[in-house]
């Protein structure tokens, strides 16, 4: 059964996307922990990151970071941060994240909460600066 990122990837779930290409997509996180907090993901159907080959994760990697320096044209922030977590889908993902400081990054944090414009809007201004 395909995971819900493989059925946003084929178009079958509405997504923000902010970039893609042949191998790899990004999108924003619909539960955010920051405006502009993107997931990129491959588009082979893989559940844990470190079972990607390693030529497929160095590449993820290195389109994980274009996406990052987008957001950082896009979102005011310190740095972008990046979290590899993997529990919550089974499909293997990067999560890209503008921060301020460390405690940005804390699971805790209560998730920010944003209109279908104010989505469209980010992932519009990150997609202009990849």
């Amino acid at each position: 059964m395909p995971s819900i990122f493989s059925k946003i990837i084929a178009g079958e779930i509405p997504s923000y996307k902010v970039a893609e290409d042949d191998r790899f997509f990004a999108f924003l996180d619909i539960n955010p922990m920051a405006k502009g907090h993107t997931l990129v993901v491959p588009k082979q159907e893989v559940d844990y990151i470190f079972d990607l080959d390693d030529t497929t994760l160095k590449d993820m990697t290195a389109f994980a970071k274009k996406v990052a320096k987008a957001i950082e044209k896009a979102i005011p922030c310190k740095r972008v941060g990046m979290m590899v977590i993997g529990m919550e889908v089974p499909h293997a993902h990067i999560h890209l994240i503008p921060i301020n400081k460390e405690s940005d990054m804390a699971l805790s944090n209560p998730r920010v909460k944003l209109e279908q414009s104010e989505f469209e809007e980010i992932a519009k201004k990150i997609r202009e600066n990849i």
